[in-house]
């Protein structure tokens, strides 16, 4: 009789137990799963507001293109309605800074080319260490501006 009392006691206790238990793994589930979504949640915010930064970006980029064609296009009248001799060394600007700014290059170039030979440097390692991957790009720059540019402007018009 207290063997059976023991055992119903027991078996009662755990038949009162299991629905907290399972109330318990339940909580726990349902927790986990909240802050699954509120990650969700803030993922979904991150990139809707970074994709509000790059709408943004891309109208403030078309607003400076249409500042800087009006801009354009106002130099241009203005030169037109100051006349000829203006309009031309409005015409001269580009070439002419680009022209400087290689004479200016290729002096300082050629000083320090002649500067290290002078220091007892070999010329076909001086000529071979002056030459670097910034010169090539800045070379590769002005070309580009020059003649792709050209070639834009002719097909464009």
């Amino acid at each position: 009789m207290i063997l059976e009392s023991t055992i119903a006691a027991i078996v009662g206790g755990a038949f009162r137990i299991a629905p907290e238990i399972v109330k318990a793994f339940d909580r726990k589930n349902e927790r986990g799963h909240e802050l699954l979504m509120l990650d969700a949640e803030m993922k979904f915010a991150s990139m809707r507001a970074e994709h509000e930064m790059h709408k943004i970006d891309a109208s403030m980029t078309i607003a400076e293109m249409d500042a800087i064609g009006e801009a354009l296009k106002e130099q241009g009248q203005t030169a037109r309605a100051a006349g000829k001799f203006v309009a031309g060394v409005s015409a001269l600007v580009r070439p002419l800074v680009t022209y400087w700014f290689v004479i200016l290059y290729s002096s300082v170039k050629i000083v320090s080319m002649q500067m290290a030979i002078a220091a007892g440097g070999q010329w076909r390692e001086v000529l071979v260490a002056s030459w670097k991957m910034e010169d090539m790009s800045m070379l590769t720059m002005i070309l580009t501006f020059w003649f792709v540019g050209r070639i834009y402007e002719r097909s464009k018009g």
